[in-house]
Order: structure tokens, then sequence, then C-alpha cells
């Protein structure tokens, strides 16, 4: 049974017809990477996966029970940072922890045990501000990952780096993945990103969104070859739709 099984979703949005029969399954400790075009409907569809807004129809099941149009099951990071700069790191990451009720001596207990796996060990009473942004990153990640560790979506997390410093941060979470192996749900529009970590990824067609094609991946790590082949037809399918 898959962990997560997206079935039929159809959504408009300010009355444009955005996602058209959306369906594809993640496995556990999967890495799937949604990618398409900027415009093409895949955060919406990232926001309906986690239970944000409701599809026009379809189904989302986690571990076979329907989820769909209800959150806190899955955890979600955004483009976007949106740490409170009022809080330092330990507040910020430790925020899931006390929304769940956690006194916050324990929350920041938990928090600390995971700081040096995120990079961020002695930077726990920095604040946002005084952080580059790739720390900012590692510490929204790590509040995404204490929300709940074994599924995650990231929506384009990385797009707003330089390119140095994405690269280092690709490379960072795919092994802190392979560390951990959580279901994970990734979206970019990036056609090397995608290839670097998924183990399979979904092309989505533009507005409104169908599944154009599913890459296994497995095959192209070791096939250098092979992947610029893949990668030139996934070009060929976003330019030319």
């Amino acid at each position: 049974m898959p962990c997560v099984k997206i079935s039929d979703i159809s959504k408009s949005m300010d009355q444009l017809f955005t996602l058209d029969n959306i369906s594809l399954t993640v496995d556990n400790h999967e890495f799937a990477v949604i990618l398409g075009t900027s415009g093409c409907g895949k955060s919406t569809l990232l926001n309906i996966i986690a239970g944000l807004i409701s599809p026009d129809q379809g189904r989302i099941e986690i571990d076979g029970e329907d989820w769909t149009g209800r959150t806190g099951r899955i955890s979600y990071m955004q483009q976007k940072s949106l740490l409170l700069p009022h809080k330092d790191i330990l507040d910020n990451v430790a925020i899931p922890l006390l929304l769940k009720g956690m006194a916050r001596k324990k929350a920041h207990e938990i928090a600390c045990q995971h700081l040096k796996d995120f990079g961020l060990e002695g930077f726990e009473n920095y604040y946002p501000q005084q952080l580059s942004g790739g720390m900012r990153q590692r510490a929204a990640l790590l509040r995404t990952y204490l929300f709940t560790s074994d599924i995650m979506l990231f929506d384009e997390p990385f797009a707003g780096l330089d390119a140095i410093t994405r690269r280092k941060m690709q490379l960072w979470l795919k092994d802190l993945w392979q560390n951990n192996k959580p279901s994970v749900i990734f979206v970019t529009h990036d056609i090397d990103e995608a290839l670097l970590l998924a183990d399979t990824i979904y092309v989505l067609s533009p507005r409104p969104a169908k599944v154009q094609l599913k890459i296994e991946t497995t095959s192209l790590k070791e096939n250098r070859q092979e992947a610029e082949i893949i990668k030139q037809r996934i070009l060929s399918l976003l330019e030319n739709a």
C-alpha cells in the first residue's frame, strides 16, 4: 500500500481550471518530485495534499485513510522560510511541538537534539535576520520535520537561494533524507534539481495540469548519458506544451 495516494484530483482556482484529473502515488521512504513550469498548479496540488484546500473532485489517502481536506498529518515547507523575526531559532523550530501542547522546556529539549543534524548547533539563540539564507531554510526544515517526520512536502524550498548555496542545500537535504528516510513530495521547476534528488519524477503539463510523464530515476544515477537523454526529453515536453 502506498504511503500517499492521490487519486483523480481536479481543481479550479479563481475560475481557472488548474488541475485536471491528477493521480500519483508515493511509497514509504520514497523521494518523489513533481516537476513543472511556473504557474502550472504545483503549489495548488501541494495545498490539496496538505489538506489546506479541498479538491473539486478526487481523494487524498494516507496509509489507506481518507485525508481529503484534512490537516495535521503531513508537514509542509513552503518556499519562504516564514520564520518569526522576533523569536530566536530555538523558539522558531519548537513551534510545532508547542502547538501540540508540549511544555516549552520539553519542546526545547527535543528541538536541541536535532540542531547538530540540521547544521544549527550553536545558533539556537540567534534570530532569523542574523543567519544566512541557507541556514534560515535549514531552520525552517527542522521546524517542518518536528511537525511530523515521516511525510514531508516541499514547495520549491531553495528557489530563493544563490546557485552555490542552493547546490549545497540540495546535497544536504539528500543526505538528510538518506539518513532518516521520510516519504517526500518535493515540487520544483528545475530539472537538474529533480534528477539529483528524486527516486521518481512526475512531469506536469501547463495549466490545467496533467501528469505527462513518470520517470523512475534509479538507473539514471549511474548513467550520465541516459540521464541527459531524459533531461532533454523533459525539456522538450515543457518547452513544446
